[in-house]
């Protein structure tokens, strides 16, 4: 018999049960924990770069390079206009390979030394003597100018650059010969390797020689292009006589 006193209305669901319960904010809650986690993780981590550079200004003003010893500010995305930037970078990039160049060299006439060649020890102490001489020279005579030259577009650094590159294609080919006792591990000492069975001098010879040849023919590459946009410019001897006499050489270590 049917039992008239129950509620035909009455829910057969739980009592405990709300079918609005849903776990969705909990899972954003979660979410959005998470994510002011991550932001406070940024800003902590961007408050400890902005301290960083702020010792470094405050002990070495804006100096950036050498990054071992900063002695100069040196930045090719702030400094060089952005139609010049893709050039600039194609030189310092030429520099280092002289720099590693230097190096390889000098380590190939160690092992020339070691592999008994009667000029070894010259070759030595000369490669000591380009690596020492060489890396600051070339940097401060002709990558500096002409990364001065695109920045302020005087025609002083133009000058400069010309000058001195210029002799440093000549001493490219003078390493890439490799003349006995003249500090260089280039072709004449390279192939005396091979022929004598020290291959060990020989492979680093070849890779100086390579080195020298690549960071020389990049130069007379981009020598003439400069040469070109330094003619369209209108730059001339008057005029680089006239920015050294009003700028005075301080304008070669300043952006202004």
């Amino acid at each position: 018999m049917a039992d008239y006193n129950q509620n035909p209305f009455a829910s057969t669901h739980s009592l405990d049960a709300n079918p609005f319960d849903d776990p969705a904010p909990a899972q954003n809650k979660t979410a959005r924990q998470r994510d002011l986690e991550q932001r406070e993780r940024d800003l902590e981590r961007r408050e400890q770069e902005l301290n960083q550079r702020a010792e470094h200004i405050r002990t070495h003003g804006r100096n950036n390079w050498p990054p071992f010893f900063p002695l100069i500010f040196h930045s090719i995305p702030e400094e060089i206009p952005e139609a010049s930037r893709p050039l600039i970078t194609r030189l310092y990039q030429l520099w280092l390979a002289l720099f590693a160049a230097l190096i390889v060299n000098m380590i190939a006439c160690i092992f020339l030394l070691v592999a008994g060649s009667s000029d070894g020890g010259k070759d030595l102490g000369g490669s000591i003597g380009y690596l020492l001489i060489i890396t600051p020279l070339s940097f401060l005579l002709w990558y500096r100018p002409i990364y001065n030259g695109y920045m302020k577009e005087q025609a002083l650094y133009y000058y400069i650059f010309f000058f001195f590159c210029g002799f440093h294609l000549l001493f490219s080919i003078y390493m890439v010969i490799g003349i006995p006792s003249t500090g260089s591990a280039g072709l004449i000492q390279t192939i005396q390797m091979y022929a004598s069975g020290h291959w060990a001098a020989g492979i680093l010879g070849t890779v100086a020689t390579v080195g020298w040849s690549v960071q020389g023919l990049g130069l007379a590459y981009y020598y003439r292009q400069i040469w070109n946009h330094h003619n369209t410019a209108g730059h001339t001897v008057d005029k680089a006589k006239a920015e050294l006499a009003s700028h005075g050489a301080k304008s070669y270590f300043t952006r202004g």
